[in-house]
């Protein structure tokens, strides 16, 4: 492994050991969404999973949103799925256009993530997967903070290992520690491929707002992003309203 591969690695192992994530007989299914962040962590559980659990079971999953060329995205997962000799189901769905239309009120980045956690949900219950990883990483869960205080009224963001419907999966974020910029250099130290939905509002969203505004504030304030990640685990609850 090279030394950034060491070094993903070793954020990812304290991520799992420390929210207790993987154990034997797990049944994991990887939503990879055909981004940079979840085809990193598809690879890395791939080809380290077993260290956690040597009984341990993985699928991937992607769901097409039916944006233009949605034939060549589905052939690029499956050469890449086949290449990580991974299990895998392919989705095709119409939910990027429903989203954009003018029969949704809500709106269209809401719906449309919606929708494909729905669907996500639907086929770890088919495959019998009893837990799900996405590849949110460190500065999602920063941008979340901030997007949550500001437009949500309230102090939370994404959790490393968060059980629902009464326990029966676990999502997990196993990539919660390694920062956006690693997962993009490892993707092309290992030639990972990656492709784009053709979303109409891409880089429109308010988590494309609260990044642009980290990055100025970390030109100004060096560690700031670190600070703020830091902080969540610092929270002085005799300190709040």
């Amino acid at each position: 492994m090279t030394r950034l591969h060491i070094a993903i690695k070793a954020r990812l192992d304290k991520a799992i050991r420390e929210y207790r994530m993987l154990a034997e007989d797990d049944a994991v299914l990887v939503a990879v969404s055909g981004g940079a962040d979840s085809m990193a962590l598809l690879e890395l559980l791939s080809l380290h999973a077993w260290t956690f659990a040597e009984r341990i079971r993985l699928h991937a999953v992607y769901i097409d949103l039916g944006f233009g060329e949605s034939d060549e995205r589905c052939q690029l997962m499956e050469t890449y799925f086949r290449q990580l000799r991974v299990q895998y189901k392919i989705v095709r769905t119409d939910i990027g256009p429903y989203a954009h239309s003018a029969a949704n009120r809500e709106r269209p980045c809401f719906l449309c993530s919606r929708l494909r956690r729905r669907k996500i949900f639907e086929t770890a219950e088919e495959l019998g997967c009893n837990k799900i990883a996405f590849g949110h990483h460190k500065d999602d869960i920063i941008e979340t903070l901030l997007m949550n205080m500001i437009w949500g009224r309230e102090i939370s963001t994404m959790t490393p290992n968060l059980a629902v419907f009464q326990g029966k999966y676990h999502v997990l974020r196993p990539l919660a520690y390694v920062d956006e910029e690693m997962i993009k250099k490892f993707c092309r130290e290992r030639r990972i491929p990656t492709i784009e939905q053709n979303c109409p509002t891409d880089g429109q969203s308010k988590r494309q707002f609260i990044k642009e505004w980290l990055a100025e504030l970390e030109s100004q304030v060096h560690g700031a992003r670190e600070n703020i990640f830091a902080s969540m685990k610092r929270v002085k609850t005799d300190y709040l309203l």
